[in-house]
C-alpha cells in the first residue's frame, strides 16, 4: 500500500472457465494522477474496470479504495465510449447531465443537486448548451455530456472508457485537454483506457499495460512503439 495511493489492488486474479484474464495482479494508482490504461482488444481492461466498479467478483485477491477526507466511499465518475444517440433524442443536455442527481423519488431537484448539475455544466463547458436537445448537439458536446455526468456526484476517480474512440482529432483533443485541466484544478484521479498512443503520450503521466493477463506500469515517458512491440 502507497501513502498517497487513491486504489491499492492486491493479487488480483480473474479467471473465466476457459481463460484466466487477470493473474496476480498488483498495483497502486496514486492520488491525483492521469493513468493511461492500454492494451490489445482482449486484454483484460474492460474485466480490470469492472472489477474496480464492482461489476465483477475477483476469483482471488482484492481492490482496496482509500475515499478522501470526509467520505465514507470512493466516488468513481463513468465515461463510455461515444453512443449513437439519434436526432431525436428529447431529453436537453441539462436533463441527461442531471439524470445522475435524481436519485430519490421527487420529480424535481433539491437545491444542492440543482448546484451540483450547474457546477458540472460550467466545469465542461456546456453551460450555455445546457437547453439544446442532446440529439441536436455534436459528438464533441454529447461526450462532454456524459463527461458532466459523471462529474455531477463529485467523484474523486474518474474513467474514460474509450471514450475519444469515435471521435475526430480536434473534439479528442478538447475534451481530454478538459479532463487535463480538472485533473490539474481539481486533483481528480483518472484513468483513462484508450488505444490511442498519441493521446496516452500527451495526457497521461503514467501507464498501465495489460499483456496475457500480467500488467507492467511506468512513467509514460517509458511507454514507446519498441516497448509496444517488445511485449505484442
Amino acid at each position: 500500500m502507497h501513502k498517497d495511493s487513491i486504489l491499492d489492488i492486491e493479487h488480483l486474479t480473474v479467471r473465466f472457465p476457459d481463460k484466466t484474464v487477470l493473474d496476480d495482479i498488483n498495483l497502486s494508482i496514486q492520488r491525483g494522477t492521469m493513468v493511461s490504461l492500454i492494451g490489445e482488444n482482449g486484454a483484460g481492461k474492460t474485466t480490470l474496470i469492472r472489477t474496480i466498479l464492482h461489476q465483477l467478483k475477483p476469483t482471488k485477491g482484492k481492490i482496496i479504495a482509500h475515499p478522501g477526507a470526509g467520505r465514507r466511499h470512493l466516488e468513481i465518475g463513468y465515461v463510455p465510449q461515444f453512443r449513437n444517440i439519434d436526432t431525436g433524442y428529447p431529453l436537453s443536455i441539462k436533463s441527461f447531465v442531471g439524470l445522475n442527481r435524481l436519485k430519490h423519488r421527487w420529480p424535481f431537484y433539491l437545491p444542492q443537486e440543482h448546484a451540483a448539475l450547474i457546477s458540472a455544466l460550467k466545469r465542461t463547458n456546456l453551460l450555455k448548451l445546457q437547453n439544446i436537445r442532446l440529439g441536436s448537439a455534436s459528438g464533441g458536446e454529447k461526450q462532454r455530456a456524459y463527461l458532466a455526468q459523471a462529474l455531477v456526484n463529485d467523484p474523486e476517480l474518474l474513467i474514460l472508457d474509450e471514450a475519444t474512440a469515435s471521435l475526430d482529432v480536434k473534439a479528442k483533443n478538447e475534451l481530454m485537454t478538459l479532463v487535463q485541466q480538472l485533473n490539474q484544478s481539481d486533483q481528480l484521479t483518472v484513468i483513462f483506457i484508450t488505444h490511442d498512443f498519441e493521446l496516452a503520450q500527451k495526457y497521461t503521466q503514467r501507464f498501465m499495460f495489460l499483456n496475457e493477463g500480467k500488467i507492467e506500469t511506468g512513467p509514460v515517458a517509458d511507454l514507446s512503439e519498441k516497448f509496444l512491440e517488445a511485449h505484442a
